[in-house]
């Protein structure tokens, strides 16, 4: 068991440029104890290659919502996932449903978008309208060139 946690670690980092056809099994716990981040290596390169740490990925309102957070450590890495003009997408590896953040008449899209800051958490929430993925759920974030995969909702 220590060995294919060790091996589904290594296949993790390189699916960071890979399209979204692939589904990958990852596990692991994280050094913080969340589970949406399927390994220590997979966390480490996310802060060294995108410049954020501390993901969570949660059913909220009632599972109509699933709220990805993140914090930055680096800004200028972490641009990308602030930028309005990339459209974020949750993929949900079980059932291959590619959830949108919604945008709300009288508010605009349901993330943030301001210039990140260090040491704050950032947030988007994609609708689950038909509430198909729900906690336990393994889900991949896309947000341009960024690509996070095996992400537990919890």
């Amino acid at each position: 068991m220590l060995l294919a946690c060790a091996l589904a670690g290594l296949l993790a980092v390189p699916a960071f440029g890979q399209p979204v056809q692939g589904k990958e099994e990852t596990r692991g716990p994280t050094g913080t104890g969340a589970q949406s981040v399927t390994s220590g290596r997979q966390a480490t390169a996310l802060r060294r290659l995108w410049g954020i740490d501390d993901i969570h990925v949660r059913s909220t309102a009632s599972g109509s919502l699933i709220r990805f957070s993140y914090r930055v450590v680096d800004t200028d890495k972490a641009d990308i996932l602030n930028n309005k003009k990339l459209a974020p997408y949750l993929f949900d590896e079980k059932n291959g449903l590619a959830l949108q953040i919604p945008t709300m008449e009288q508010v605009g899209q349901l993330r943030q978008v301001a210039t990140p800051v260090n040491g704050r958490e950032y947030w988007m929430a994609f609708s689950n309208k038909g509430r198909s993925v729900k906690p336990g759920s393994r889900v991949t974030v896309i947000v341009g060139r960024l690509r996070i995969d095996g992400l537990v909702v919890e």
